[in-house]
Order: C-alpha cells, then sequence, then structure tokens
C-alpha cells in the first residue's frame, strides 16, 4: 500500500536510489492566497503501491529533502495537466521539476483530445474508472482521511501506463520533439513565472477605453500583480477588475475624486488610495510598446481568416481544436504586427506547421510574408 512519509530522513532514504522515470502529482490549496500552498506530494517510485510515496510537505525539511529528486537530470517526470502543480513546487521547493511529460499535452498531440482530464484520460486509454469524490477536500488538515490518501495515490498510480501508452504514440506520429519542445516552455515558464506583460488586453473592456485609460489600466494591473504577490494575496482581493476598469476610464483630477470612487464600491481597497493615487500618476516606461486590444470589424475578420486556416491545418494534422494555436495565440500573432515575429508558444514546430499557410494571411498587416527571425 502506498506509503505515508513525514520525516525529512525516510524520504532521503526511499528516493537515494534514483529510477529513470517518476509519476508526480500535488494537492494544493489556493483559495485565500497568491500562491498554491503545497498541501501533499505525491511520487511514484515504480509499478507497485509500495513504491507509492504521500509526502506530508507541512513537515519542515521536506521541501529540501525533495528538491533534488525534482530537479534531477536523469529521472523524467511523468505528471498530468502541471501548470500550477510546478508553481507550487517552486515556490515550496525552491526548483522546478524537469524534464518534464505531461501527459495531458501528448494525449493532444497524439489526437485524443485538447485538455482531457486526469480521471477521463484513464478510462479512455486504460479502461480504468476512477473515484472523483475528494476533488474538493481540505488537504491542509491532518490526518487526511483514507479516502484522501487513496484519491492522492490514484493520482500517481496509473501515470507510467499513461506514459508507455503515448509515448509510443507520439513516436509512431513522429511527434515526441513536439511534445519535448512543449514541456520544456512549460518548465521555462513556472521558473520565471514573471507575469503578463500586457493584462490590459485580457480585460475585454479594455477595447472601450481611450490610450490614455489603457495606459492607466495597465499601470494599476502590474501594481496589483506585484502587489499580489508580495501580499501572497488573490488579484481579486485587492483590486477587481470592475473597479481597475473604472479607476482608468478618466483621468481624475484630485485625490478626493479617487477616494469618493473609492468609497462607491464596497470591496475597494480604501486604504490603498494613496499608493493608487501614485500609480495613476505615474507612467510605465514601456507602456508606449502597449499594443492596443483588438475589437473592431477588421480585426474580427483578420482573427477568423486565421482560426479558418489553423482550423484547416489541425484537421489535415489530426489534432484536436485548439491545440495547433488557441485563438490568444492568434491574437498575439496580430498584436505583434511584424513579420517574421512568431510569439512564444506558436515558435518551434508550431510555427513551422503554421507559418506557410498563415504568412501569406498576414502579409497585408506585417509588410510582407512571414520571415526568419
Amino acid at each position: 500500500m502506498p506509503t505515508w512519509i513525514d520525516s525529512p530522513a525516510d524520504l532521503a532514504h526511499r528516493i537515494a536510489q534514483r529510477p529513470s522515470r517518476i509519476g508526480l502529482d500535488t494537492e494544493f490549496v489556493r483559495e485565500r492566497t497568491y500562491w498554491p500552498q503545497l498541501a501533499l506530494v505525491q511520487v511514484c517510485l515504480g509499478e507497485t503501491d509500495d513504491d507509492i510515496l504521500l509526502v506530508d510537505p507541512l513537515v519542515p525539511g521536506i521541501a529540501a529533502a525533495l528538491a533534488p529528486l525534482l530537479t534531477d537530470p536523469s529521472v523524467l517526470k511523468v505528471m498530468h495537466s502541471p501548470g500550477e502543480d510546478l508553481i507550487a513546487l517552486r515556490h515550496a521547493c525552491g526548483v522546478v521539476p524537469q524534464p518534464l511529460f505531461d501527459t495531458q499535452s501528448a494525449a493532444a498531440l497524439a489526437g485524443i483530445a485538447a485538455g482531457i482530464g486526469y480521471q477521463r484520460l484513464v478510462q479512455d486509454v486504460l479502461g480504468i474508472a476512477l473515484a472523483k469524490g475528494e476533488t474538493r477536500s481540505d488537504w491542509l488538515r491532518r490526518p487526511l482521511s483514507p479516502a484522501q490518501l487513496e484519491y492522492a495515490a490514484d493520482d500517481v498510480r496509473h501515470l507510467f501506463a499513461l506514459h508507455d501508452n503515448l509515448a509510443a504514440s507520439l513516436a509512431a506520429l513522429g511527434r515526441d520533439a513536439w511534445l519535448e519542445e512543449d514541456c520544456a516552455r512549460m518548465v521555462e515558464n513556472a521558473e520565471q513565472d514573471e507575469g503578463e506583460r500586457w493584462p490590459h488586453l485580457s480585460l475585454r473592456a479594455a477595447q472601450f477605453l481611450d490610450t490614455a485609460g489603457q495606459h492607466r489600466l495597465l499601470r494599476l494591473l502590474r501594481w496589483r500583480e506585484s502587489y499580489a504577490r508580495e501580499s501572497d494575496r488573490p488579484r481579486s482581493w485587492i483590486l477587481d477588475n470592475e473597479l481597475a476598469t473604472a479607476l482608468a476610464r478618466e483621468p481624475l483630477p484630485d485625490r478626493a475624486a479617487l477616494q469618493r470612487l473609492l468609497e462607491a464600491h464596497p470591496k475597494a481597497p480604501r486604504k490603498l488610495a494613496e499608493v493608487l493615487w501614485n500609480v495613476l500618476q505615474t507612467p510605465l516606461p514601456d507602456e508606449a510598446e502597449a499594443p492596443q486590444p483588438r475589437g473592431d470589424d477588421r480585426d474580427k475578420q483578420a482573427l477568423r481568416r486565421l482560426q479558418d486556416a489553423t482550423a484547416a491545418r489541425s484537421a489535415e494534422l489530426g489534432l484536436p481544436d485548439g491545440v495547433l494555436a488557441s485563438r490568444r495565440w492568434l491574437e498575439r500573432l496580430l498584436e505583434a504586427g511584424l513579420p517574421g515575429h512568431w510569439p512564444g508558444p506558436l515558435s518551434g514546430w508550431r510555427r513551422a506547421q503554421l507559418e506557410p499557410t498563415l504568412a501569406p494571411l498576414l502579409a497585408p498587416a506585417g509588410g510582407g510574408p512571414g520571415t526568419s527571425v
């Protein structure tokens, strides 16, 4: 049966002999904090239940004892949809697990489904039905219940079988290098984790602000991100999107006007009025470079042409919708407005698959077909 580990010495002993791969998952809580609070780490070292470790990261010294295994380059970390798990482990252990094999991304590239959940993937690929009862458990309580422990063990129990199946499928399709690239980018993003440079673009209300208002909104959202990280509080607890947009809409004549606006919103951070005033009045060094939210009909038509061409290429490759390029990625491609500039996720193998089709569609906005950078 799985082993509960609450001693750094016991953990160090169990992982002293490193396997070629481990199954890895976490349970964390992120309801009242910015950073995910790591509550449990599940590590599968082999093929039997005795090889499953349920590691208690609340015990002092456990995180430090776990870190060397997470970064051992000779040990492949098999995980499912690990985006937030990577952040939780980086925050608790100071490292990001690598090298990585993400079974969710592998399933998408193998043509099974995009964004498929672990339980569904285990059912579809292995024919095993898993219980769902502990999804919303309190993982910070001690002791954990038998049902919680079994649920947690299930989260790594089948990762090796999934890895074997999906790795074979990707190799047969010649797409194993695609997954390596996507997983390496996932690790890099977790290591840097600098936040979105242009967070105003994700707010639909930004389309209805003039340029100066968009710059004020950008200042507020950048400040909110920094303050949320430093104070370890959810962004919305500090400044919600509706109030941020209201503060940015028109230039406020004085501090009194700001105070009146804050008083009109029940959840407004009134104690931070002076800070907010300074944020609104202080231009960012790069705000003149901020792209405009794209909302006019011409932009929508251009985006639709890219989406249709991408969908056609995805169908040719047998990829689920959104895997080759999401709407947001295509919007970023339009926002770049530069020939040959394929931002972030659209670089690498995706660019190789899309550029012959999309470059002619980008030429009018970019000044010519995409070229190498």
